[in-house]
């Protein structure tokens, strides 16, 4: 009796992946935002640091809302 099977392949559709990428880019901004928190805290703290750190947290809210956008559909009212 012939046991062979053939691996079974799991392709991640395309609304997977985007799911996945936002899982990711979620995880990145929750981070970005408790870094900030802590450099706000501390007195020493570079203001030019924290900038730099918020318009990279609002670039990645903006990746998150492009790809939320991509995987929800449209309504049409």
């Amino acid at each position: 009796m012939n046991m062979h099977r053939e691996p079974a392949s799991h392709e991640m559709s395309h609304d997977e992946i985007i799911r996945a990428e936002l899982a990711v880019l979620r995880a990145a901004h929750r981070e970005l935002d408790r870094e900030i928190a802590e450099l706000s805290e501390q007195k020493l703290a570079s203001t030019l640091t924290v900038q730099r750190l918020k318009k990279k947290k609002l670039a990645l809210k903006d990746q998150i809302a492009r790809l939320e956008d991509e995987v929800t559909p449209d309504i049409i009212a």
